[in-house]
This record gives structure tokens, C-alpha cells and sequence, in this order.
């Protein structure tokens, strides 16, 4: 009986390129992302009285670097 725990085959050994249209895709997402979390931001700075961590681009850079993977995932 062959032991197959150590090597599994099928499995890309290394991170995916990515893309011109993927950078496209992001920038895009991100733009779109960009006023929402800027409105985000702010309320929470209302309610809570003082500045969080995140600012509005991270924010929206987190949420582009979200979606964006997921969109190229679902269209493979």
C-alpha cells in the first residue's frame, strides 16, 4: 500500500500570478469600496467618540482584497 500523506497530488505548490486584469478588477473594487468605508469611518468616529485603527483605506482596501479573490475564484 503507497503512502500518499506526504505528497498530495494535484495540489499547485505555489502562490498564483496575479493577473493584469486582476489588478484592474481590485482597483476598480476599490474605488467603488472607497466611499462607503469613508462614511463607515466617520459614524464610527461619531460613536465612539475618537479615531479607530482603521481608517477609510484600509478599509476599503481590506474589502477589495476580499472580493477581488473571490470573484476570480468563482469564475475558474
Amino acid at each position: 500500500m503507497t503512502d500518499m500523506t506526504s505528497e498530495m497530488p494535484g495540489r499547485p505548490t505555489g502562490r498564483r500570478r496575479r493577473t493584469l486584469e486582476f489588478h484592474i478588477y481590485f482597483a476598480l473594487i476599490f474605488l467603488f469600496a472607497l466611499p462607503f468605508a469613508l462614511v463607515l469611518w466617520v459614524v464610527d468616529i461619531l460613536r465612539l467618540r475618537g479615531f479607530t485603527q482603521r481608517g477609510p483605506l484600509d478599509r476599503a482596501w481590506a474589502e477589495a482584497n476580499r472580493t477581488t479573490p473571490m470573484i476570480f475564484s468563482a469564475l475558474r
